[in-house]
C-alpha cells in the first residue's frame, strides 16, 4: 500500500468534475501507457487548435530534467503550440543526454500522430528521478490518448498526474469580458518537494481568453508569482517544475492588448485566482500534512524581506514539527524570524499573533498571552501566523503545512 493512502488532505474536497468549464480550443484525451505502474492513468495529451499562444514558466534547480530543457528550447523558437504531451510515474531528470533524445522521441512520436512540428509539442515528466524514461511505452500509448481527445477531459487529466497526490486538484472560473463569458480552467500536481522557484509540481491553465501573445508571458510569471511561488512543503526544489499558461484566442470578444485595462485586470485576477487555489491545494494534500498555515509577514521595507521571514518560517523543521503537534512553542517561530537574514532587525519592534491570540508584542511575551489559547489555536486545522515587522508598509503571504511522521514514511517507501 502506499503509505501516502493513510493520510488526508487537510480540507481539500474530492474533486467534482461537474465544476470544470471546458475551454474552447482546447482537448485532453488520457491512457494507461504502464511508464511505470500497469492500470492506471499515466499518460496526457492536451491537443491545442491553431491559434493558440502559450507562455510558461519553469524550474530555477540548474539540474532541470529533460523534458523542461526541450520545453524551453520548443518554446523559444516557435509560439504555435500544437500539444503538450504529459507523462507522470518517471521524471526523465538526472538522464543525460540519453533522456533528451528520448523527450525527443515522444514529442516526434505526437508530432507525426497530429500533423504538425516537433518543436510544437511540449513534453512534461513527474515522478522518479534517474531512471531511464520508457520512451517506448509512452508513445505506444499516444494513439489511445488521442482517441480519447474530448473538451471535458480536465478531470481525467488531473488524475492523469498525480503521483504521491492523495487527491487530483484542479479549479475553474469564469467571468465576462466585452458581453463574452470567458472561462479559465486549470490542474495541477504537487504533495511533496515543494518549494517556490518553483514548487516541486505541474500546473497547467487554459483560457479562451483573446489576448496579445507578447502579454501572456508576464500574465504566467505574475500568476506564479503570486501563487505556485508562495508555497512551500519541505524547502526542496524539484528538477522538473513547469506552469503552463494556455490562450487558445476562442471567446470572441476584442482583443486584451493590456493587462492595466479593465478587461486585462479581470483576466488577471481569474488566472491568478485559479492558480492560487491550484497552489493551496498542493499545500492541503502536503505528503503527510495534518495542516494547512497561511504565514503572514508584515511590516516589512520591502516584500524581499517579508519573503526572506515567511519563508524562514515556513521552511523550518522545529516551527513545522510544532504544529504538527500542536505544541504552543512559539519561540521557534520567534528564533526563524531573527535567523531569516535581516541584518538590521530591531527585535524591540517585532508583533506576532497566531490567529486571534496575540502572542509577542515589542519583541517580548504579552502579558495577557496564555499557554491555553495558543494551543487552542495550534489544535486547529487551519491556523494563520502573522508577524509585524514594524519597519515599513510591505507584506506577503505564503501557505506551508506541518511535518509528521507520514512525511518520512512517504519519502522513505516512494520508490517501492
Amino acid at each position: 500500500m502506499n503509505p501516502k493512502d493513510c493520510t488526508m488532505p487537510v480540507n481539500l474536497k474530492p474533486l467534482d468534475p461537474t465544476l470544470l468549464h471546458p475551454v474552447a480550443g482546447l482537448r485532453i484525451g488520457t491512457a494507461m501507457a504502464g511508464v511505470r505502474k500497469a492500470n492506471r492513468r499515466d499518460l496526457v495529451v492536451v491537443a491545442l487548435d491553431e491559434g493558440a499562444a502559450v507562455a510558461a514558466v519553469f524550474t530555477q534547480n540548474r539540474f532541470c530534467a529533460a523534458p523542461v530543457q526541450i520545453g524551453q528550447q520548443h518554446l523559444a523558437a516557435r509560439s504555435d503550440m500544437r500539444a503538450l504531451v504529459i507523462n507522470t510515474g518517471n521524471a526523465n531528470a538526472g538522464t543525460g543526454a540519453d533522456g533528451l533524445l528520448r523527450a525527443r522521441q515522444v514529442c516526434d512520436a505526437a508530432a507525426a500522430l497530429m500533423g504538425c512540428h516537433a518543436q510544437q509539442v511540449l513534453p512534461f515528466s513527474t515522478g522518479v528521478i534517474m531512471e531511464t524514461l520508457p520512451a517506448d511505452r509512452i508513445v505506444a500509448g499516444l494513439p489511445a490518448a488521442l482517441q480519447a481527445l474530448k473538451a471535458d477531459g480536465w478531470a481525467d487529466a488531473a488524475h492523469g498526474i498525480m503521483t504521491t497526490d492523495t487527491l487530483p486538484k484542479a479549479a475553474s472560473r469564469q467571468l465576462t469580458i466585452g458581453g463574452r463569458t470567458v472561462t479559465v480552467t486549470g490542474i495541477a500536481k504537487g504533495a511533496g518537494m515543494i518549494r517556490p522557484n518553483m514548487a516541486t509540481m505541474l500546473g497547467f491553465v487554459a483560457t479562451d481568453a483573446v489576448i496579445a501573445p507578447a502579454l501572456l508571458h508576464n500574465l504566467v510569471r505574475d500568476a506564479a508569482d503570486q501563487s505556485f511561488n508562495r508555497i512551500t512543503i519541505d524547502g526542496d526544489t524539484s528538477t522538473n517544475d513547469s506552469f503552463v499558461l494556455i490562450a487558445t484566442q476562442r471567446a470572441g470578444h476584442a482583443a486584451i492588448d493590456t493587462l492595466d485595462s479593465a478587461a486585462g485586470r479581470a483576466l488577471r485576477e481569474a488566472v491568478v485566482a485559479v492558480a492560487q487555489q491550484l497552489a493551496q491545494a498542493i499545500v492541503r494534500d502536503g505528503e503527510g500534512a495534518t495542516k494547512f498555515i497561511t504565514v503572514q509577514v508584515q511590516g516589512g521595507r520591502d516584500e524581499a524581506e517579508c519573503r526572506l521571514v515567511a519563508y524562514a518560517i515556513a521552511h523550518s523543521p522545529l516551527v513545522k514539527t510544532a504544529f504538527f503537534a500542536s505544541d504552543p512553542n512559539l519561540g521557534r517561530i520567534l528564533a526563524a524570524v531573527g535567523y531569516a537574514g535581516i541584518a538590521d532587525l530591531d527585535q524591540g519592534l517585532i508583533e506576532l499573533h497566531l490567529d486571534d491570540v496575540h502572542v509577542v508584542t515589542r519583541g517580548g511575551r504579552h502579558t495577557a498571552y496564555r499557554e491555553e489559547d495558543g494551543q487552542r489555536v495550534m489544535q486547529q486545522s487551519e491556523i494563520g501566523v502573522r508577524v509585524q515587522l514594524g519597519r515599513g508598509a510591505a507584506e506577503t503571504t505564503v501557505w506551508t503545512c506541518d511535518l509528521s511522521h507520514d512525511y518520512v514514511t512517504i519519502n522513505a517507501d516512494y520508490r517501492s
